[in-house]
């Protein structure tokens, strides 16, 4: 009689520790994805060194752009063609990276 409860006892354990490993895995996935979609395309280093040029065209209003800001909205558009952000948003977005 003990036998069977102990097998059913293992049984229960071993779906409940399943059903944990799937949920955990669901959402560390889950957040992987999410951050590989929102900052991939902010990895490049193009994009790092067009920093200092994003501020001071955010700061002038859109009316001071530098070549590496340029090199990076340009990098941008290409390699993200269903982008819809204006270029004072992208600058936003490459300052804050």
């Amino acid at each position: 009689m003990r036998f069977p409860l102990l097998v059913v006892l293992a049984l229960c354990w071993t779906q409940s520790a399943l059903a944990f490993d799937t949920t955990t895995q669901n959402t560390v996935l889950t957040g992987y994805v999410t951050s590989k979609v929102t900052s991939a395309p902010f990895d490049h280093k193009l994009i790092s060194a067009a920093q200092d040029d994003a501020a001071v065209f955010i700061a002038s209003n859109g009316q001071l752009r530098g070549a590496q800001l340029e090199s990076a909205l340009r990098y941008l558009r290409q390699t993200e063609p269903k982008l819809n952000a204006s270029d004072l948003e992208l600058a936003q977005a490459i300052l804050v990276q």
